[in-house]
């Protein structure tokens, strides 16, 4: 069974929001899913962008395959940059505070970017 990571379309005609949930590749776009992992509503702006992370990181570290716009997603919100940081662990490369480390960096240095966009 070939798992994804994908949107789920909600809302009206023209405002449209979505869940990001886990499902099977073969289920229809809004019909069945295994797990929802959060909530995308590009209405806003900036889109807001709710996900439960550990959850997301689980299901990505078992091989679960992000479509493009989720991946785009996950990789806004360092899901993908931890799944890369851990696989380093597996192989020998960093440690565990390494990882941890280098994260926190990548997470500080994210958010002082966002406010400097916001304050423009």
């Amino acid at each position: 069974m070939a798992v994804k990571i994908r949107l789920q379309r909600h809302g009206k005609k023209d405002t449209a929001f979505f869940h990001v949930v886990v499902a099977d590749g073969r289920a229809p776009r809004d019909g069945k899913f295994i797990e929802k992992l959060g909530v995308y509503n590009p209405n806003t702006n900036p889109a807001t962008i709710d996900i439960n992370f550990d959850k997301t990181l689980d299901w990505v570290m078992k091989g679960a395959q992000p479509t493009d716009t989720c991946r785009a997603i996950l990789s806004y919100k360092g899901v993908m940059l931890k799944k890369h940081l851990l696989d380093g662990v597996k192989k020998g490369a960093l440690t565990e505070a390494q990882v941890e480390q280098k994260f926190s960096k990548w997470l500080q240095e994210k958010t002082v970017k966002l406010l400097l966009k916001r304050t423009i």
